[in-house]
């Protein structure tokens, strides 16, 4: 039997999982983290079993290697030739890459050419492409950019309000990230609703550690709150969002720091975890809530910012069909649903709070809510051996 085998490389992890070609029914999947650190592990799923093994200072080829070595040990490859492809997850393609390609010479050293646009993920995407090459030769390796399926936004919403010269000749504009998750929860609320994808006008919430809302129209992206790097936007687990970018100079001014390590502070050390003190976890904050005022502040700030974009995307598609949660705070957390859901009622949006808490796929809105309002678990590795299929075969 061929299987697929997808590839989500961080800089100290590495998620993967394992696909039936035929099928696409998923086999395992695994996560190799602490890569490069002490006490690195990997954690394997497979038949509802869950196996944990321990290792130290693990490189990223040792990583690779392990992940092989565990799919012969399972005996869910016999042979490495049943792996029909290998599928790369790679946050930012640019304008260049605007479909799943095949990673020939020629499109990795393009791929390496837009490491400026996401320096904390393309980097080691594109060693993994390499490392992969090199350890399956006869394998083709397939990457999936997050951005894709946002270099089709209208100008309008695509680029910055600076000079035009600049934006066209440097490529700044609004790529977006969750891409591959916005586009599968839109098309599966689509088939959910057994409405045309091309006639609905639609706000998805990708709300996790990451977090990002965009908007669809027509069968596709209009709008995304994620802009130039995965920074921008609403409230994140680390990641400040939105500010104003005189905070970048202030700064470093007064911590008397390069802009390297402002951009760290924003990315790593802002956000829920900034605001709280505690946690960049939504679970932990919310069981802080009750006896902290800076955890109450951070849900407090996280709703009113994903509450302000789905209003302005609201007034901008004129109205929408549906609302649609996903993501790991959007697909378990009820409670911050219905509070996401409250601030909008002034829109004429409202819950069935029965359904709400069902935790399901499917509509959780009442009969009366202006637009439909759905739950929708995000299948990003689904999505991406959809679009491999559909190039390879």
């Amino acid at each position: 039997m061929k299987k697929i085998l997808l590839v989500n490389a961080g800089s100290s992890s590495v998620k993967w999982k394992l696909f039936a070609d035929e099928t696409q029914e998923p086999l395992a999947s695994g996560l190799v983290e602490r890569i490069k650190m002490p006490n690195s592990m990997m954690t394997t799923k497979y038949q509802g079993k869950k196996i944990m093994d321990h290792f130290d200072q693990l490189t990223y080829e040792a990583a690779a290697d392990l992940i092989f070595k565990k799919l012969k040990s399972l005996k869910l490859v016999n042979d490495f030739a049943e792996i029909s492809a290998v599928g790369h997850r790679v946050v930012a393609g640019s304008t260049k890459f605007k479909q799943a390609t095949l990673m020939t010479a020629q499109k990795i050293a393009e791929l390496k050419k837009l490491d400026d646009f996401a320096p904390l993920h393309n980097p080691n995407e594109v060693k993994y492409i390499e490392i992969f090459q090199q350890m399956l030769p006869q394998t083709p390796q397939y990457a999936v950019f997050d951005s894709q399926f946002f270099t089709k936004l209208p100008e309008s919403n695509a680029i910055y309000s600076l000079p035009y010269e600049d934006t066209q000749r440097l490529g700044i504009r609004r790529y977006g990230e969750h891409g591959i998750s916005h586009d599968y929860i839109s098309r599966r609320t689509a088939k959910l609703l057994g409405k045309p994808y091309d006639q609905l006008k639609m706000i998805t919430l990708h709300l996790g550690s990451g977090a990002s809302v965009a908007a669809e129209k027509n069968g596709r992206a209009f709008d995304t709150s994620m802009g130039f790097a995965p920074l921008t936007g609403v409230t994140m687990g680390t990641r400040s969002g939105d500010i104003d970018p005189s905070v970048i100079p202030y700064l470093m001014k007064k911590l008397n720091c390069s802009v390297e390590a402002v951009l760290n502070i924003l990315n790593q050390k802002s956000g829920l975890l900034g605001i709280s003190g505690i946690s960049p976890d939504m679970r932990d904050i919310e069981a802080a809530k009750d006896h902290d005022q800076r955890a109450q502040l951070a849900i407090e700030i996280f709703v009113n910012r994903i509450i302000k974009y789905v209003g302005a995307y609201y007034t901008e598609l004129a109205g929408v069909d549906a609302l649609v949660f996903a993501g790991g705070i959007g697909e378990n957390n009820a409670g911050l649903r219905q509070q996401i859901v409250a601030g909008l009622s002034v829109l004429g949006f409202k819950l069935d709070v029965s359904l709400n808490r069902q935790q399901t796929e499917g509509v959780i809105s009442a009969r009366d809510s202006i637009a439909k309002i759905l739950v929708v678990p995000t299948n990003e590795e689904l999505s991406m051996v959809q679009q491999i299929k559909k190039i390879k075969d």
